[in-house]
């Protein structure tokens, strides 16, 4: 790891001042242009692809848009629909087969057996509505959250959703795994979500920003995907950085690819995981001590400052949070602290942050802390200053394009419904909603009350499962708690293309298609809607797979005759497309954006570029608050950025203090006995989340086919470790199978093991034989203010593993699937 030097920094900024001044507005090269006739183009989360298709099958899948950075997840689209991880038919447990309303055996412990589409509705309908007459409504989940599937249309929670809006009601969720604490947590601080808000654009970051600090983020492995479709601006914006000459500063436990990616261009500082909230107080320390800090700022823009102050130099709890009492917890020296703090404030710096340091035990205090950085600092709302929270993600910084938006396909009934004989509600219905992240919580206490965001709130009792577009038992803390959990419902279904462990550990499981084998549309862009595509059927449904949009409206019709024509509005699959397209070139036409007609879009196989606009490439998040704060407030309560919230003042939390605070983790590198470690589970470079965990392109990561742990060399010799041994991880949660990486690119006492690897748990041991991260994570909520989940609050150990290497069963289909 690096050690900032003021030499080093100042060979960065010499570059800097002028160096894209003049190129910066203009629309990055890879958006101009894209290849043409070269395959039938779709689009997936990493982006518009061309597809090669020989003798009705998907051979090769290329990026349809030019780029100047490789996205290797581009490839693997053969993959996902050619692989004997395929679920084909429907498939109905044995136990539960026999007697579903007294099922016998154990879900994950059971066989399959093969039935008709038909029996599997009827399976289904007749258990569900059974479920339903026992129990109030909020007894069925259909809370389902995952990464899903690009497209409008074929969104498989709405899908569920909707269905079962129509059947009379569900329990859903709120929040997600990947911000859980952050969403929460700052609508108090800045009055908004934050973390999905559009950031200080790209040009302006290139033309006016002299630091670039990366604080917990790898966006060079996270910008290959987007929630739409990613327009691939990222990586470009990165790669624009890279040579922009400017100073960027990377902390971070691990030399990650985007500080590999950086080289020398990149000064690389490394604290122990978890102590981010410790190193910023450190630095903040410095910055009073020296006066560094924008009072002028913090006296118009901030509330509570001084409560924070207060604290800050320990007239508050006797605890002076100097640098050298910050070098104590977070293994970054008193010097660089001091330095860094020279730096941030001397420069037009950009704290840049990623959302791994907020999934953590008491993670809503990373987030607020930084902004309280970016606060003293004072150069909030300037150009190239202040923070950002999705550099990182589906290309926030792109600027937005005049553009026809395509709408996409609702959970709520459109107003056709209301003219059906059954008078089917318009409404989604949802009765009851928890934390994401507390799906396990919920099974274990039905009826329990809980605090959330300074409410009580109380656990549904839920005795159904409808699981669809997703998977949990991969993006859930705690294995082996879930799957006893898992036991509880009456009846669960997964809507599933592949054999995930979610799948295997199923009622009924029900096949359905890629995004390669239906029509859809999509946006590039989640914040720059740069171009609208045609998502064209490439080739035909494998086995017996069929179309979300089909199952439910099947479903639908079950409930009551004329069910399937008011789920599907008596419009087919091309029909939604029309009807979307037609709203999309109608706000294209108010854009001035020139669209054809849908017919000819969707025969000409090319992409909609939509138009660049100067205005939105200027763009300065908190540019208007900085202005005039009293015509443009935030959406607190004081109307300014609050450092001190009286609201979570009020809730009286213990885990979440009103104010940004160090609260010391229950399980950290900080009280670990002397031979356990910290385990990170952060983004592996080669799949997304737990997709394509199966595909070819394993092989470009795994190691002794299982999951690599990455380990300093340190930590690897004294239990004689070397790069290619198995390695067997664990804890009193569990224990996994994975293959060593001794490497200097992790801070020592520390452990990788990337998130998304599929359980594949034996029944005899209990070990994962493919590394699942989550079988060691602990299964906690950030704090009662979120309830996020906390899945980098772990301890391990780990030792050299001596027996024969177990079978890797993970991706094969369960007996008789």
């Amino acid at each position: 790891m690096t050690n900032i030097t003021r030499r080093g920094f100042l060979k960065g900024t010499g570059m800097a001042a002028g160096a894209m001044a003049i190129s910066s507005l203009s629309p990055m090269s890879l958006a101009a242009s894209h290849q043409r006739g070269k395959g039938v183009l779709t689009a997936g989360r990493m982006g518009p692809m061309l597809c090669e298709v020989k003798d009705g099958k998907l051979v090769s899948t290329t990026n349809a848009i030019a780029q100047t950075v490789v996205n290797s997840l581009q490839t693997t689209g053969p993959d996902q629909v050619h692989t004997k991880a395929r679920v084909k038919y429907p498939m109905v447990r044995k136990g539960f087969l026999a007697n579903p309303s007294a099922p016998q055996g154990v879900r994950g412990d059971d066989e399959f057996v093969r039935v008709s589409w038909d029996d599997a509705y009827k399976l289904i309908h007749e258990q569900h509505m059974r479920i339903r007459q026992n129990n109030t409504p909020d007894a069925v989940f259909a809370g389902s959250y995952g990464w899903r599937s690009s497209g409008v249309l074929h969104k498989a929670q709405t899908l569920l959703q909707r269905y079962m809006g129509m059947a009379g009601g569900y329990s859903g969720h709120t929040g997600d795994y990947s911000t859980g604490a952050a969403q929460v947590i700052m609508p108090h601080v800045v009055g908004s979500i934050e973390v999905y808000e559009q950031q200080t654009t790209h040009p302006m970051v290139l033309e006016h920003s002299d630091v670039v600090v990366l604080w917990g983020l790898n966006p060079m492995n996270t910008l290959k995907i987007s929630w739409s479709s990613t327009d691939g601006s990222g990586l470009e914006f990165f790669h624009q950085l890279k040579k922009s000459g400017k100073t960027v500063i990377a902390i971070d436990p691990m030399r990650s690819e985007t500080i590999e990616f950086f080289g020398d261009n990149v000064q690389w500082v490394a604290p122990h995981p978890m102590t981010d909230v410790a190193m910023m107080l450190g630095i903040a320390h410095s910055l009073v001590k020296k006066g560094l800090h924008d009072k002028a700022f913090l006296d118009k823009y901030t509330a509570g400052y001084d409560r924070f102050e207060a604290y800050l130099m320990g007239k508050e709890d006797g605890v002076e949070k100097t640098v050298q009492w910050a070098e104590k917890i977070c293994g970054v020296s008193a010097k660089q602290l001091e330095m860094l703090a020279e730096i941030f404030s001397s420069n037009r710096t950009i704290l840049m942050a990623g959302w791994g340091i907020q999934r953590q035990q008491y993670g809503e205090q990373r987030h607020w802390m930084l902004v309280t950085l970016a606060a003293m600092l004072g150069q909030i709302g300037l150009p190239g200053g202040g923070f950002g929270f999705s550099y990182h993600y589906s290309n926030g910084g792109n600027p937005s394009r005049d553009a026809g938006v395509l709408p996409a396909m609702s959970a709520s009934l459109g107003a056709t419904a209301g003219s059906d004989e059954r008078g089917w509600s318009a409404s989604s219905k949802v009765l009851n909603s928890f934390p994401v992240a507390r799906i396990v919580e919920a099974l274990e206490n039905p009826g329990k009350t809980y605090q959330h965001n300074g409410h009580d709130r109380v656990f549904p009792d839920i005795k159904m499962i409808w699981w669809a577009g997703g998977g949990n038992f991969t993006h859930h803390q705690d294995t082996n708690r879930l799957i006893k959990a898992w036991q509880k419902p009456e009846l669960v279904v997964i809507s599933e293309i592949y054999w995930t462990a979610a799948a295997k550990h199923a009622d009924v499981v029900l096949p359905i298609t890629t995004s390669f084998e239906r029509n859809d549309l999509t946006m590039t862009g989640d914040y720059s809607n740069q171009h609208l595509v045609p998502m064209k059927q490439v080739v035909e449904p494998q086995g017996e797979a069929r179309n979300d949009f089909d199952v439910f409206a099947d479903m639908a019709e079950l409930l009551a005759p004329g069910g399937r024509n008011a789920y599907t509005e008596g419009k087919t699959e091309m029909e939604w497309l029309y009807q979307f397209y037609k709203a999309a070139q109608q706000g294209g036409r108010a854009a001035r954006v020139a669209m054809p007609n849908f017919s000819k879009f969707w025969e000409d196989n090319q992409l909609i570029e939509m138009k660049w606009n100067e205005s939105n490439a200027k763009f300065v998040r908190y540019a208007d608050y900085r202005k005039d704060p009293v015509m443009n407030p935030l959406g607190t309560p004081s109307g300014k950025i609050e450092i001190f919230s009286k609201t979570i003042e009020g809730f009286k939390l213990q885990d979440c203090p009103a104010h940004p605070t160090w609260l010391e983790p229950t399980e950290y590198t900080g009280n670990a006995q002397v031979d356990e470690l910290q385990l990170m589970t952060s983004h592996a470079a080669h799949r997304l989340h737990s997709q394509f965990n199966y595909a070819k392109i394993r092989e470009e990561y795994a190691i002794a086919d299982r999951e690599p742990i990455w380990i300093h060399p340190n930590d690897a010799k004294v239990r004689g470790i070397k790069t290619g041994d198995l390695v067997r991880a664990y804890n009193k949660r569990g224990q996994v199978l994975v293959g060593a990486l001794v490497t200097d690119a992790i801070k020592p006492r520390s452990v990788c093991v990337h998130e998304g690897g599929w359980p594949d748990l034996d029944k005899e041991t209990g070990l994962c034989k493919n590394g699942g991260a989550n079988v060691l994570t602990l299964d906690i909520p950030s704090s009662r203010l979120a309830n996020g989940c906390a899945a980098n609050s772990s301890l391990v150990r780990i030792e050299k593993y001596t027996g024969v290497a177990p079978e890797l069963t993970a991706f094969n289909p369960p007996k008789n699937g």
